[in-house]
């Protein structure tokens, strides 16, 4: 019987695998499947925030697909989906927004940021530097001791 049982599980895990289908297609038109997915590549998830529309999985992200594609079969080009995405959410949805007076931040912060470290960085060893040696703590004779040898 336990012999049957394996035999049985086998083929079932053998056949099974053969028999499943591919998953439907989201559009009947692969044209119009493909411009959502460009269009939804180019925003940004509002949940994930590091992931498009196109790669997300959360719910929201779904249904900002689902109105692409029903803008798309309206007849509305992509400029005007990501004028109407923009006016909805932003510019925080597109996922490259343009370089403007409220995203400068956005844009130049890292660097910014990278050059105040360099410029504490700097500021610090110069400082270091002209600190004269007699003015550092001597360092404790007990901390470099071998704790092995007594």
């Amino acid at each position: 019987m336990p012999r049957l049982l394996f035999i049985w599980l086998t083929w079932l895990c053998l056949v099974l695998p053969a028999l499943a289908n591919d998953a439907a297609p989201a559009a009947d038109d692969p044209v119009l499947e493909a411009r959502m997915t460009r269009i939804a590549s180019e925003l940004r998830c509002l949940v994930c925030q590091n992931q498009t529309i196109a790669d997300s999985t959360a719910d929201l992200a779904q249904d900002l697909r689902r109105q692409v594609r029903e803008m798309l079969r309206k007849g509305d080009d992509d400029a005007k989906i990501i004028a109407y995405m923009t006016e909805r959410y932003g510019d925080f949805v597109l996922y490259r927004p343009p370089v403007k007076a409220t995203t400068l931040l956005l844009w130049f912060g890292p660097a910014l940021m990278l050059l105040l470290g360099f410029g504490a960085l700097a500021f610090a060893m110069r400082r270091r530097a002209r600190t004269a040696a007699n003015q550092f703590e001597p360092d404790d004779p007990a901390l470099f001791a071998d704790p092995h040898q007594s």
